[in-house]
């Protein structure tokens, strides 16, 4: 999602959800989150945060080409 090359050492630190790392919300300090499909949510005081790879995993991701759509 983010660019971290030349423009980290220009823009500095980015707040955002870091998946297999320990999260910690900057607005309360927990560790509980909800996660979406391009955000992170605390579950204590709600604060959202970006993914650093949003969008790039779970079902639904990969589809099979010739797949058939299901009927209604």
């Amino acid at each position: 999602m983010y660019d971290f090359g030349i423009r980290h050492a220009l823009t500095g630190y980015r707040v955002a959800y870091r998946p297999q790392q320990q999260n910690y919300c900057p607005g309360c300090g927990g560790s509980h989150w909800v996660i979406g499909r391009l955000t992170a949510e605390c579950a204590f005081c709600a604060t959202a945060l970006p993914l650093m790879a949003g969008g790039s995993s779970g079902n639904g991701v990969i589809r099979r080409q010739g797949e058939a759509a299901l009927a209604a």
